[in-house]
């Protein structure tokens, strides 16, 4: 079964503030998802089927769905694959519709790390805790010992990885509502505070608050609504584990969850305009888009350096909005934005300097866990048309 014209995206919405003191996460899931389904002129009632990961409190959907007051449910679903959850719950529910199991949709996400209220998906019950996080792991040496072996392999450098920053932070000056607006350069990136080599702070993510929600429904609804909806064309995912330490650093798991996305849209790479990428650190950029096959494995920095990644007229714009390196990354899970800016391209409504000419087809990946242990990777397909 296909999810090729079966369903579409017809309500997006991003909370516009990237701190927010004074509000719970529950009411902040509540939040988004009003808007969410504002934008696309449905309601709370409206809505049969619900979708988070571990970053809702509680029992998850039911507490979710309690408190939000989601009385005519019939389909939950609370896959958590880390930041790529959000990507992934987008093709679980355009398959829920194809299937007949749901109509309408609403896929929620929020969280308050800079209120010191952050959920953890992983604790001490984790069967690598005793190998990995008592020795001092942290996220960004797990992602640089990728970026380490990305250079030794194919001889990527840091002037090359900082393009990506430098990409990003071209586009996020037009965005009002990203937090770091600041137009840099490659010698910016490189100049800044080393954090793990080799990667320097400006090759890392922000950290905000922030919650999005989407609404996926079914093509007979989105007939009935005013809103341009946005067609789901194809969707993969797959996890990558450690391998009991035997892990390829230089590839992730967009090599198996990009082809039976591209497969099942019937598109190829030549019929993408716009690229959203998970953006944890400027090694992620590189090694999905190689993984995803815009370039060949180990042209990544080459690609990047071309000024590929650069809105309006780059061969593959991405993260028009400026991405997790400078506009938001909402509870270190970044998933939903990339899938929040795919839907404003292909609506239109990206700023008009970022705005993508014509774009038709737009892709949107989700990296979850970590480039250097263990990941979830989900990839959409997206289309103006279904």
């Amino acid at each position: 079964m296909s999810i090729r014209g079966e369903a579409m995206i017809a309500g997006a919405f991003e909370h516009p503030l990237r701190r927010i003191p004074d509000i719970s996460i529950p009411r902040l899931h509540a939040e988004v998802a009003a808007g969410a389904l504002a934008d696309a002129g449905l309601t709370f009632a409206d809505v049969d089927a619900y979708f988070c990961a571990g970053d809702a409190p509680g029992f998850g959907p039911l507490s979710m769905a309690d408190y939000m007051g989601l009385t005519n449910l019939r389909y939950v679903d609370s896959t958590d694959i880390g930041g790529s959850s959000y990507v992934a719950h987008i093709g679980h529910a355009a398959a829920a519709i194809a299937a007949g199991k749901c109509e309408i949709a609403l896929v929620t996400l929020a969280g308050l790390p800079l209120q010191g209220r952050a959920f953890s998906a992983v604790n001490d019950g984790a069967p690598e805790y005793a190998f990995e996080n008592v020795f001092g792991t942290t996220t960004p040496a797990m992602y640089a010992l990728a970026a380490q072996r990305h250079m030794h392999e194919y001889g990527t450098t840091g002037a090359q990885l900082a393009e990506v920053k430098v990409a990003a932070s071209l586009h996020a000056q037009h965005n009002p509502q990203a937090l770091l607006q600041t137009v840099v350069t490659v010698e910016d990136v490189l100049s800044s505070p080393l954090i793990a080599d080799p990667l320097h702070r400006l090759d890392c993510c922000v950290i905000t608050d922030g919650g999005a929600a989407v609404v996926v429904v079914s093509t007979e609804v989105a007939k009935r609504l005013e809103r341009r909806s946005v067609a789901v064309l194809g969707h993969g995912e797959a996890p990558t584990t450690a391998a009991a330490g035997r892990i390829d650093l230089t590839h992730t798991g967009a090599v198996r969850s990009g082809p039976p996305a591209f497969a099942e849209a019937g598109v190829t790479h030549a019929d993408i305009d716009y690229a959203s990428i998970y953006d944890s650190f400027t090694i992620t950029v590189v090694e999905t888009l190689e993984d995803l096959g815009f370039c060949p494995k180990g042209q990544g920095g080459a690609f990047v350096a071309s000024g590929a990644l650069r809105a309006p007229d780059g061969g593959l714009p991405f993260n028009t909005d400026g991405g997790g390196l400078c506009n938001n990354h909402p509870v270190n899970r970044g998933g939903m934005t990339k899938v929040l800016e795919a839907v404003r391209q292909l609506r239109g409504e990206a700023h008009p300097a970022v705005q993508v000419p014509d774009c038709d087809i737009a892709l949107a990946h989700g990296t979850g866990g970590s480039l250097g242990t263990r990941m979830g990777s989900a990839t959409l397909i997206l289309g103006r048309e279904a």
